[in-house]
């Protein structure tokens, strides 16, 4: 990743590339799909406890779709927060027809 990234809309087109497999696709949207589940879960029940499960929920999904379907580093660790961004996006835009699960 060469290219430095200034916004969001610079830096999402860039993220769709990395997401092409479909099911590297799949699991990110299972794995923000569960984020919100066990948010709301947390939040009804008042048991707080469960919200250290979701990053390791969130991102486990995700870079098990980098590593061995992608065969790409995830852009966490150099863009985090226009990544983590990136991934409500395309969660809302799989989701809502937009986007495809195929890339």
């Amino acid at each position: 990743m060469d290219k430095r990234y200034r916004t969001l809309k610079e830096f999402y087109p860039h993220y769709l590339e990395e997401h092409r497999h479909p099911i590297s696709r799949v699991l990110h949207f299972v794995g923000t799909g569960l984020l919100f589940v066990i948010l709301g879960a947390s939040v009804f029940s008042g048991n707080y406890i469960w919200l250290i499960s979701i990053p390791l929920v969130g991102y486990g999904f995700a870079w098990m779709g980098h590593f061995f379907f992608e065969k790409n580093k995830p852009a966490t660790f150099q863009y985090p927060l226009f990544s983590l961004a990136s991934d409500f996006i395309l969660f809302f835009e799989l989701l809502v027809g937009k986007e495809k699960f195929r890339g």
